[in-house]
């Protein structure tokens, strides 16, 4: 009888440690590559709209005022934006000091929880001083993803929407790959400037007019 435990087994749990193993597999002399590739992809391949968010302007603010600082502006954000992603059907897959990746099965309820963010963030500034505000910068992709475990995700829209979100947004800019235009329309609601830029994992990128 094998154990539950027993790393040969998949399951949430060591889904990571699968992952590898298949990798590992894919390095050997004379392996088969596609269909190791195809197992990775059955295994782990979903289909995620992905958004980034960063703080603009946050590590000079923190060099400025400090860790403690730093901290109550991290406390803030999360109370402002978790309710918000979760009343738009998505969930904080992980965060990294003030980046946060959120996932989304629609992306449509990833733009209009985009928006929402973006609107309560720009409420709340108004009643706080310049080095407390909430610079939101988001970047959305849509495509298939391979998603390991409970705290990893990659593939091409995830680069692109890290890339733009991360890199390329400025302080209340949505930023979106061209597979999340495609995929949510022109409505009349929001309208797409492109950006006439590509970055890794999408040529076509555009910044999304909101009211």
């Amino acid at each position: 009888m094998t154990h539950p435990r027993d790393p040969g087994l998949w399951d949430p749990d060591n889904s990571d440690q699968r992952l590898w193993r298949l990798i590992e597999r894919r390095m050997e002399p004379g392996a088969d590559t596609a269909r190791i590739d195809e197992t990775i992809w059955r295994l782990f391949g979903e289909t995620w709209a992905i958004a980034f968010t960063d703080l603009a302007g946050f590590s000079r603010r923190t060099e400025r005022f400090g860790i403690i600082h730093f901290l109550q502006t991290i406390c803030a954000m999360r109370r402002l934006l978790y309710p918000l992603v979760e009343a738009h059907r998505g969930f904080l897959l992980k965060q990294d000091a003030d980046s946060l990746l959120l996932l989304f099965r629609d992306p449509g309820d990833a733009l209009r929880g985009a928006i929402a963010m973006q609107r309560a963030c720009a409420q709340a500034n108004e009643r706080l001083v310049a080095e407390e505000q909430i610079l939101l910068c988001v970047g959305i992709g849509y495509g298939r993803i391979l998603r390991v475990g409970s705290h990893e995700a990659w593939g091409a829209q995830v680069n692109a929407a890290s890339k733009l979100g991360e890199d390329t947004a400025k302080a209340g800019d949505i930023l979106v790959t061209g597979a999340v235009r495609d995929a949510v329309g022109d409505g009349a609601e929001v309208g797409f400037d492109d950006l006439a830029l590509a970055v890794p994992g999408s040529d076509r990128n555009y910044r999304v007019r909101y009211a």
